[in-house]
């Protein structure tokens, strides 16, 4: 199948997992909607998916679909869904020309009368080489260049960099140039200097440097319950609440509330009727509907006494109800991968603005193939 060659395309690729290939994304597709009449945006190969319209469609696809209005089918815009047991029958029956055609056939289609193209990938440049598919065979195979995104750091992301550069090299594919996120704003202005300096001697622009932004990286009450599988006991109506701090209560209440942040979440035994009260508290004690608390998970499966109950469903602070110990609950929240979701306005106008502030766009456009 014959690929257009008019069109303007970049694949967004990463060293690794969530390092902010859909933050870049959607920020460099609204800053292309305000230059192009027509955008459009595909991510061939998706490894988180939800059920639309009874199709498997990539969560990334939905929310830049959903936010962005784009036009086009999500059947296209994520055309491979790897879900479990794909690559165990893959290796079994091994068919790349059928993926492959499935994949340019969605091309394509989200391509159509369009100016520009912004392809995600997933993952760093090799995966998908289990099934024959890697970052690198895929932006080949559209005729793209790369952006590459790393983390943080100044020696960690050039050596990561690199490395992957070297695959997508080895396959033909041009790197167009590299972003580096989450970079912590105390060093922001070091990094920024000798990770520009750092990969130009190894022949690579860095096209922007992306500060760390907190907000983008916290579950809401909502998330947790949702991606855990912890039940709400009551307060969903601020399911949206941020949970930007984990504190558990395992000390006295008056010593905890020393360390309680905006958006801290208490997690603590049912039983612990003083640390929820001292939680209660601090919600209801909110000025302009702002609590420090963000909400309480009950751990271990125990339910407060009658009498906190009701104060609590009076709070109206959510809460979390869950049967694993509090060790378990915090270990799973602490290593929760967190997405911006279609229903998340104000991240995902966050990662536009950090986008449009602290990429040059224009040279990334001028370098898209």
């Amino acid at each position: 199948m014959k690929l257009r060659n008019n069109v303007k395309k970049i694949f967004i690729a990463a060293t690794r997992q969530n390092d902010g290939k859909t933050t870049v994304s959607l920020g460099l597709i609204s800053a292309l909607k305000k230059r192009y009449n027509e955008v459009g945006f595909i991510k061939p190969i998706g490894q988180r998916y939800l059920i639309e319209d009874g199709l498997k469609v990539d969560e990334d696809s939905v929310l830049i679909e959903s936010f962005c209005g784009l036009k086009d089918e999500l059947k296209y815009m994520s055309p491979i869904a790897i879900e479990k047991g794909f690559t165990e029958r893959y290796i079994r029956n091994p068919r790349k020309s059928g993926l492959a055609r499935k994949i340019k056939k969605a091309f394509t289609a989200v391509s159509e009368e369009k100016e520009a193209v912004v392809i995600e990938g997933t993952g760093h440049a090799g995966v998908g080489s289990c099934f024959d598919l890697s970052n690198a065979i895929v932006a080949n195979m559209l005729g793209s260049k790369v952006v590459l995104i790393s983390s943080g750091g100044i020696g960690r992301p050039i050596d990561e960099i690199l490395l992957n550069a070297a695959l997508f090299e080895k396959n033909g594919v041009t790197i167009a140039g590299a972003i580096i996120n989450k970079v912590i704003e105390d060093k922001y202005k070091k990094v920024d200097t000798l990770v520009r300096k750092g990969l130009k001697r190894k022949g690579i622009e860095v096209l922007g440097v992306m500060p760390y932004q907190k907000p983008l990286s916290a579950p809401t009450v909502g998330e947790i319950s949702e991606e855990l599988g912890i039940d709400f006991m009551c307060g969903r109506m601020n399911a949206h609440n941020l949970v930007n701090n984990i504190l558990v209560g395992a000390m006295e209440p008056h010593e905890a509330w020393n360390y309680i942040e905006e958006g801290s979440l208490i997690i603590t035994p049912g039983d612990r009727e003083d640390m929820i009260l001292m939680a209660i508290g601090s919600f209801m004690l909110r000025s302009q509907a702002t609590s420090k608390i963000a909400g309480i998970v009950l751990t271990g499966g125990i339910t407060p006494h009658k009498s906190i109950d009701n104060l609590i469903k009076k709070s109206g602070v959510p809460v979390l109800f869950a049967k694993d110990d509090t060790y378990t609950v915090t270990s799973n929240i602490h290593d929760l991968v967190v997405k911006i979701k279609p229903t998340d306005t104000v991240k995902a106008e966050m990662a536009i603005k950090m986008v449009e502030e602290h990429i040059n766009v224009d040279r990334l456009i001028k370098k898209m193939a």
